[in-house]
């Protein structure tokens, strides 16, 4: 490797762009345990980014045959392997068998657990962004668990190595160091939390490998069919605002373009698109269903509104003439432990919430039928999620 770059071959001026590849799948499966295949590596600097990076794609007019929504999963791998077997996309190997059934993921994969990053470098799926990955890329780790922050420990042990491996390599940039700019924390005692927390801080903030690499990726809002998917809700000021500006500033603000955090209309308590619970109380009648007619009426074609954040105890359900959708049922064992239950939609038309155990099928039911006097969501029979217990063995 000691020739003039004017006296290299056309097919060694290749080997540079392979080796990075190769090594940044290399480190993708040392870190996952070679379960997830990885996406492509980020743009290298935000002058490239600004220049290079296609618009993300907000709508999808046609409906697919067979769409799967699944609510926030929050570092649990086990309840993740067991919604999307629920949904039966992966059979007990994890391999996927879903055909061509589309999946979309409301965010909140991060915190609470510890197998976040096995779940956020996964598959083929729509994930989306929720509060708690635009807490982490603010820096904001209160929700965290040791796991989370060994995870993070581990991996990046990894991602310096291949560093290192790239330095190697004539014709490859420099690499930098994933630690620059990242404080000490000294004032910590506890040697492998300061070492997880530096590791979270380089992979998770703006531009940071893991946030430019994965969540920037990631949309905010999704209008797929006649169905809105959002992690919080929207109000009509969103809608006016944009949604398609919405889903990009928040692209650029995670690839390094941004101040520190986020904007306001994505995390704010009272209208943020990330953490609005407008539609989200377990009680029908103090859910906004006004301004979500209103929300509904801007957006062609639209007919519901798809959300998770908020823990439904009772299971998804909806309220507001099920033109409000709410699928967290809090499944991590980080929240309540829920079992998993997914949302399936067949084109634009049916809707049907599978479920995989049947007290917990029946108890859900009986529930309903107490709190639908008292108030709760899914009043129109006719119109109303239909529950499917699957009896398939959920492991």
């Amino acid at each position: 490797m000691s020739e003039s770059p004017s006296e290299v071959s056309p097919l060694c001026k290749d080997v540079p762009k392979f080796l990075s590849s190769f090594v940044d799948t290399f480190v993708d499966f040392s870190v996952s345990g070679g379960l997830f295949l990885p996406q492509d590596p980020p743009l290298p600097n935000p002058s490239s980014i600004s220049q290079n990076l296609q618009p993300l794609r907000t709508r999808y007019p046609t409906p697919p045959d067979r769409l799967v929504a699944i609510g926030d999963l929050h570092g649990d791998l086990e309840k993740c392997k067991e919604a999307f077997r629920l949904a039966n996309l992966i059979d007990c190997s994890d391999k996927w068998i879903g055909g061509s059934s589309t999946v979309v993921q409301l965010g909140d994969v991060l915190d609470r657990g510890g197998d976040e990053l096995k779940i956020l470098s996964g598959g083929t799926l729509i994930t989306m962004n929720g509060n708690h990955e635009i807490m982490n890329v603010e820096g904001d780790f209160r929700i965290v668990t040791k796991a989370g922050l060994e995870e993070f420990r581990t991996w990046v042990d990894w991602y310096r190595f291949g560093q290192a491996m790239k330095g190697l390599c004539k014709g490859l940039e420099k690499p930098e160091d994933p630690f620059d700019g990242i404080p000490s924390l000294c004032g910590l005692n506890d040697e492998g939390l300061v070492q997880g927390l530096r590791a979270r801080m380089a992979a998770l903030r703006p531009q940071g490998p893991i946030s430019s690499r994965f969540l920037s990726r990631n949309v905010v809002v999704l209008v797929l069919g006649d169905s809105v998917f959002v992690h919080g809700g929207l109000l009509p000021e969103h809608v006016s605002y944009g949604l398609e500006k919405i889903n990009e500033e928040v692209r650029d603000w995670i690839n390094g373009l941004g101040g520190k955090f986020a904007p306001e209309y994505c995390m704010s308590r009272t209208h943020g698109v990330t953490r609005l619970r407008s539609f989200s109380h377990e009680l029908a009648k103090n859910c906004d269903c006004s301004a979500l007619e209103i929300v509904l009426a801007t957006i062609p074609g639209a007919k519901r509104m798809i959300m998770g954040h908020t823990v439904q105890e009772v299971g998804i359900n909806g309220v507001c003439n099920n033109q409000a959708i709410r699928i967290d049922v809090g499944m991590s064992k980080g929240c309540i432990n829920g079992l998993p239950e997914v949302l399936e939609i067949a084109g634009n038309s049916e809707l049907r919430i599978l479920t995989s155990n049947s007290l917990y099928h029946n108890n859900y039911k009986a529930s309903l039928d107490r709190e639908r006097k008292e108030g709760l969501g899914l009043l129109i029979p006719e119109h109303e999620p239909k529950q499917v217990e699957v009896k398939a063995k959920v492991v």
